[in-house]
């Protein structure tokens, strides 16, 4: 699940806690943030079959809950953009921990928002309660992966961000469990079993599957509110001060035909980005009702949505594994190698049946694993002065989770789950030209 974020090039600590033990209680606290991101963007994985029920939805419809919570990266990165160059870095004048409690808040209030939306059974109002919880995600992130990388010795920033998306993983790995626990925990019956209903038999049974997610959702606010008073209480560095650590000193106005001209690599990183998200959260989002195909396993969605967690906790193993073996081989070459490998593992998932099937897909997660980070790191390379800007671009293109999972579900309703996965294919295919070409700096004349 994306984790990275915008980084100011305008900023540095101005304390001297950098470098010290002072750090490490609240590189702790942070940690946590990035765990409970993953947790309910992964989340949403439940909710989607879930809903998808309680609303008698079609599979295109019920993916709308990715469209709606990743829409809201493109609106509130491209706001955090625009009002940036007008006014200035918004973060920097009310402060970055500011900032991350600002995002806690907003993800509370998106969680509470789900139990008008329950009480009320009304879809629209779940999709809103989802874009103020993305919202919220976009915030953390903008805010979050700064103070990571200065609470401690600069030589070692990159390993702590490598960690913290590890605990981001983690989340993401743990959320099924949460979900089948507490919101999965009935047979849903099959669409002949409920014909059988009376209509207030049927009423009943879909206003309790939609009322379901108000505790766990209302825990979730409780924790995150208690989280912001946490980290209100830790004294954390400010991040202040000018920029002194880009070379690049171009003051040419960062437009698409200085980019084109010069930066072409960024283009085409953003369309990376845009499709390893999509492509990601597109495969996540159906896995569980691919699983319950007869052909494939049978399984109930309780049962399905367990082995949803093998294919988030490969991405977790493959961040821990991918921080060494990046050390030692050229990204570009091991994000086209692992492009090629989810290419072949989905013509197998969507060839085959049983037990090959199903981990061709679920093991499709292990190389999602360094694809984000690598494909971010290759396109802001060489941008210099304009890192921020660059950043703030590819932030917006993780709308690539709003729209591919849609149309994923559009092709499932028409040609089924298990040849639906074609959807993603095409977006691992531009991933592997970018690893063997598109990453690629325009030699300058």
């Amino acid at each position: 699940m994306a984790g990275f974020a915008p980084v100011s090039d305008q900023t540095q600590t101005s304390e001297s806690t950098v470098g010290n033990n002072n750090y490490i209680g609240p590189l702790i606290v942070l940690t946590s943030l990035f765990f409970m991101w993953g947790f309910i963007t992964c989340l949403n994985d439940i909710l989607v079959p879930h809903l998808k029920i309680a609303f008698q939805l079609q599979n295109w419809q019920s993916s709308l809950i990715q469209t709606f919570f990743f829409f809201a990266y493109f609106v509130v990165a491209l706001t955090y953009f625009v009002t940036s160059q007008v006014y200035g870095d918004l973060l920097n004048k009310i402060g970055y921990k500011n900032g991350i409690i600002l995002g806690l808040i907003i993800l509370a209030f998106g969680c509470v928002l789900f139990y008008p939306a329950a009480e009320i059974k009304q879809y629209w109002f779940f999709l809103l309660a989802l874009f103020v919880l993305g919202a919220g995600v976009t915030i953390l992130q903008i805010a979050a992966n700064p103070y990571v990388s200065i609470l401690g010795k600069a030589e070692s920033a990159s390993s702590r961000l490598t960690m913290t998306q590890a605990f981001n993983s983690l989340g993401t790995t743990i959320a099924p469990q949460f979900g089948i626990m507490l919101i999965l925990t009935a047979h849903h019956p099959s669409p002949e079993e409920l014909n059988e209903f009376t209509p207030n038999e049927l009423s009943a049974y879909l206003i309790n599957e939609a009322k379901s997610v108000q505790l766990p959702y209302i825990g979730l606010a409780i924790t995150l509110l208690a989280l912001s008073a946490l980290i209100y209480i830790f004294k954390l560095p400010k991040i202040t001060g000018n920029n002194t650590s880009e070379s690049n000193t171009e003051t040419e106005d960062f437009t698409f035909s200085l980019i084109w001209k010069k930066y072409r690599h960024l283009l085409f990183g953003m369309g990376g980005i845009f499709m390893y998200v999509g492509g990601e959260v597109a495969i996540g989002t159906f896995i569980i009702n691919f699983l319950g195909q007869s052909n494939i396993k049978g399984f109930l969605e309780n049962e399905a949505g367990g082995y949803l967690s093998y294919y988030w906790g490969g991405a977790m193993v493959g961040r821990f594994l991918g921080a060494v073996i990046l050390y030692y081989i050229k990204p570009s070459r091991i994000l086209a190698i692992c492009a090629a490998t989810v290419c072949t593992l989905l013509i197998i998932g969507m060839n085959t049946d049983g037990d090959l099937a199903m981990w061709s897909i679920l093991s499709i997660g292990l190389f999602n694993s360094i694809m984000f980070p690598t494909i971010f790191a290759l396109s802001i390379e060489g941008l210099g002065n304009y890192t921020s800007k660059a950043s703030s671009m590819l932030v917006m293109m993780i709308v690539g989770g709003a729209i591919i999972p849609p149309l994923m579900g559009l092709s499932a309703d028409v040609i089924g789950y298990q040849k639906s996965f074609f959807v993603p294919f095409i977006c691992y295919i531009y991933i592997l030209f970018f690893g063997i070409r598109g990453y690629k700096i325009l030699k300058q004349s």
